[in-house]
């Protein structure tokens, strides 16, 4: 028998999560709205740190944190089934005590100056592979770096990076071995010259992306991340350590989003009756519940899969692929549904439509995934049989 019913454990975190979504964030909704109308940040960052030191007071402190640094360390499944839950509202909080995957592979001293710093939520990091030329196809970097001495010497341009307005280091990756391919990370702290420009986008500010220029910013040899001329292969962990969490976070919005369109469209009256009764409506939201529902699987047989020690790439593309399609379908529907309201900015439902679809382009592409998936297909690595085989 295939059992699908979660454990007590994992139904008390998610509980957990969901009564401190609707306890602590949805609250705040209103005001995000009218800060976000403003060209604010949505939330401030003592107002962030605020909400995190309360989750911190119940436990929930580094969800994927090990334990040996003081986080949660719970499985991909039970992160799968908190991200659904933050999802159910566009409020921009995220739980503390978390580093960037990569940086568990830093040595003894850098931990001490980077990684325990990051998780106890004292620096601030940011990834930097994306380039102007060099998006998907990450192996075409052109920034470039130079060893003089004790210090390397980086020359380039970043874009499109998460984080870069307010980070104080990045992890930047730089060609050190043209001939070769090879590539390698640097520990880059911002005082040691490189600078950042926000790149306006059409979401809202807390997701806004930046610039980040090098002009012969000098960095020590020993600020390398990981080994020498090998650091594709960390950013390639760093893209594909956890894709699933994406359109686990979306799920939660649709979630959210549908139920409102149902609840407007039981109110909402024209020629006589609500707009429930009209079969164009019920197609809308029957279609929509059912995308939710095949979204969930999805997701959550990718996470199962990494609990598993299984090779999850193909499950996750699977899942960011349909995510980020049926999420922007589903929230176009949910507009349609509140009709010139879902329009305007006083309801959330034009915010959701702008975030979503990012979705379809960060972290791997519609275009990338689908390669990915085909790839897998024709080279034998996968079956359109799945797990089951």
């Amino acid at each position: 028998m295939v059992d699908f019913s979660l454990t007590d454990t994992e139904r008390d975190i998610r509980d957990w999560v969901r009564n401190f979504v609707q306890r602590e964030l949805v609250p705040l909704e209103p005001e995000v709205l009218r800060r976000e109308r403003a060209g604010e940040r949505g939330l401030t960052p003592d107002e962030l740190a605020g909400l995190q030191a309360k989750a911190k007071a119940a436990g929930f402190w580094g969800v994927q944190t090990p334990e040996e640094y003081g986080g949660m360390g719970l499985s991909a499944v039970l992160t799968a089934l908190i991200e659904i839950e933050l999802g159910r509202t566009f409020v921009p909080f995220r739980f503390g005590g978390y580093a960037d995957n990569i940086l568990y592979h830093a040595n003894e001293e850098q931990k001490q100056r980077y990684l325990l710093p990051t998780i106890a939520g004292e620096r601030k990091s940011c990834f930097a592979i994306t380039e102007p030329g060099a998006g998907s196809d990450a192996r075409n970097l052109r920034t470039t770096a130079y060893r003089d001495g004790d210090e390397w010497v980086i020359n380039g341009e970043k874009t499109f990076i998460t984080g870069g307005i307010d980070a104080d280091f990045t992890m930047v990756f730089a060609v050190t071995d043209r001939a070769n391919g090879g590539v390698t990370c640097f520990l880059a702290d911002r005082d040691m010259g490189w600078k950042s420009e926000p790149i306006e986008i059409m979401g809202e500010r807390e997701r806004q992306p930046a610039a980040l220029v090098f002009d012969d910013v000098r960095v020590p040899h020993a600020n390398i991340l990981g080994e020498e001329s090998k650091g594709f292969a960390l950013a390639m962990q760093w893209i594909g350590r956890g894709r699933y969490l994406l359109p686990a976070r979306a799920l939660g919005g649709c979630e959210r989003m549908v139920e409102m369109a149902v609840e407007y469209a039981k109110s909402r009256e024209t020629f006589g009756e609500p707009i429930a009764e009209r079969q164009a409506i019920q197609w809308m939201l029957a279609d929509s519940a059912v995308e939710i529902e095949a979204l969930r699987w999805l997701v959550l047989q990718a996470a199962w899969q990494v609990d598993a020690g299984m090779d999850s790439r193909h499950a996750q593309s699977i899942a960011k692929l349909y995510g980020g399609v049926r999420a922007n379908e589903i929230v176009d529907r949910v507009l349609q549904i509140h009709g010139g309201m879902g329009y305007t900015r006083e309801l959330p439902i034009e915010r959701w439509y702008r975030d979503l679809r990012l979705l379809r382009i960060f972290e791997g592409t519609d275009e990338i995934q689908r390669r990915t998936i085909a790839r897998n297909l024709l080279k034998g690595h996968a079956s359109v049989s799945g797990v089951l085989g």
